[in-house]
């Protein structure tokens, strides 16, 4: 996929906009669909839409990202239309991302509106976090151009997209839009098409126990936050969460697993059986040559250095470096 090619937001809420931002920050011109039907008189979301975009900009240009004297060339990249323009930019686009209310049923029919409109050559991609790319490819004309790629707030700033596709994607197709992510400094994973994804599902359990904990009177939402910040966050900054588990070792995890099912009496807290699994085949992270990733072609020494100066330079970034205490 060429760069600077053309891109349709199908929606003109905060999730179009914020994407509107990120492709037209990469240089590429982007047409932001209001695709409510409204008479012409009553069509003031130009004016809101592009307002807003100026407004993201000129924020991200005063926190010192880039010139403040580039939001103009930047925000002239960004063109909203109504529903009765809707053809000619979806059919210009070589990518489409749906961007309207998290509702099965108006996912559906603007994704099969939009899709008849546009012609069989654009891609389609829903922004949905909850609803599967299963359940909405049913909708689309030619289904095999279509999947979910689903940015996470706020869209500018945010560096993962997980894309989801269905199971009538065409792999091409998702090869495609992955490249056009990266191209415009995004970090795109693919993961199947599963309640959650990858990071919902993930923080969605992390966010539950920290409630949980305040509700049970471990400690206050203060520490609670303190610690998720200092702890919990500044080692999955550095380390991604499988790759923390074969860097402290699976039987860590495997042990503690059983100790807290155990003294909590729940089973929420029991390892999976891949742990074990791992565990009976001695493949319990960087101390082995394997866990969940394979370390046995890697400089495990060089590759231990890097992640404790990754480490090092999150203390710096938190302001947390103090010199050593030397004596006088």
């Amino acid at each position: 996929m060429t760069a600077g090619q053309p891109i349709a937001c199908l929606g003109a809420g905060r999730m179009g906009r914020g994407i509107a931002v990120v492709f037209a920050y990469a240089g590429h011109d982007v047409t932001v669909v209001d695709f409510r039907p409204r008479l012409p008189e009553d069509f003031q979301r130009c004016g809101q839409v592009l307002d807003e975009v100026r407004q993201t900009l000129a924020s991200l240009a005063s926190l010192g990202l880039f010139p403040l004297t580039a939001v103009d060339a930047i925000v002239a990249r960004v063109s909203v239309v109504p529903q009765a323009e809707a053809p000619a930019a979806l059919s210009a686009a070589a990518v489409i991302v749906e961007a309207v209310p998290e509702v099965l049923e108006i996912k559906r029919d603007a994704l099969a509106r939009a899709s008849a409109l546009a012609g069989s050559q654009p891609i389609i991609a829903s922004t949905t976090s909850t609803i599967l790319a299963d359940d909405l490819s049913g909708a689309i004309n030619e289904p095999r151009r279509f999947l979910n790629a689903h940015w996470l707030n706020p869209a500018y700033l945010v560096p993962l997209v997980e894309l989801s596709p269905s199971a009538t994607t065409d792999p091409t197709v998702t090869e495609r839009l992955k490249q056009l992510l990266e191209s415009i400094g995004k970090v795109p994973v693919v993961c199947a098409a599963r309640p959650g994804y990858i990071v919902p599902r993930i923080q969605a359990l992390a966010m539950n126990e920290a409630a949980r904990m305040v509700e049970e009177g471990v400690a206050s939402a203060a520490d609670i936050d303190k610690a998720i910040k200092y702890g919990f966050g500044f080692r999955f900054a550095v380390l991604g969460m499988l790759e923390f588990i074969d860097w402290g070792g699976g039987d860590i995890l495997y042990y503690a697993s059983r100790y807290l099912t155990r003294a909590l009496n729940d089973p929420r807290y029991a390892a999976p059986k891949i742990i074990e699994r791992n565990m009976r085949e001695g493949h319990i992270g960087l101390t082995t040559g394997k866990g969940f990733l394979d370390y046995s072609s890697l400089d495990r020494e060089a590759y231990r250095a890097e992640r404790l100066k990754a480490f090092i330079d999150m203390l710096k970034f938190l302001k947390l470096v103090r010199p050593p205490m030397l004596p006088k």
